[in-house]
């Protein structure tokens, strides 16, 4: 599988990218799955369901599903975190995984950038940043988009991966 992170600062703009970028890459009929990291804990069940109250019960994996969609959710229980390319295993097959967050791995990387964050560019001590995606000039060797040209970001990461 192909990979290609989007990275930058909090509310620079990574989700709405991300967002997009499926958007427009789906629509030109490529498959793609997401990994997005969270820095903090979080939880997709809900406290009373009757999957939450598998977990909460001890269950190491609860596997939730039905005729729409299947989630698996695995308790790490006081293991480290494991790495992206684990993580990256278990997906089914795709032509592209987008990955939000990860700053510190070594994929291709897009870095969105607002100036508004008040924080400096990611990319200027970055070799894996490929490419900027902001909403003011930026003064970098590697190409910088407007971070609302999907479609011309789209084409970018699609050229990086050969696809």
């Amino acid at each position: 599988m192909r990979v290609f992170g989007v990275v930058g600062w909090k509310n620079a703009g990574k989700t709405g990218l991300m967002e997009r970028l499926v958007t427009e890459i789906c629509g030109r009929g490529v498959t793609v799955s997401t990994i997005k990291h969270a820095h903090h804990n979080f939880d997709v069940d809900q406290p009373g369901k009757d999957s939450y109250r598998h977990r909460v019960a001890g269950a190491r994996e609860v596997l939730l599903a039905s005729g729409n969609r299947w989630a698996l959710m695995h308790e790490l229980a006081g293991e480290d975190e494991p790495p992206l390319a684990d993580l990256l295993a278990k997906l089914a097959p795709v032509d592209l995984v987008l990955i939000e967050g990860y700053k510190r791995d070594d994929h291709p990387k897009v870095e969105a950038f607002r100036t508004e964050t008040g924080q400096p560019l990611i990319a200027l001590n970055d070799p894996t940043i490929r490419a900027i995606a902001s909403n003011t000039d930026v003064d970098v060797s590697q190409p910088v988009f407007n971070l609302d040209d999907t479609a011309a970001i789209a084409d970018f990461i699609l050229a990086e991966v050969g696809l």
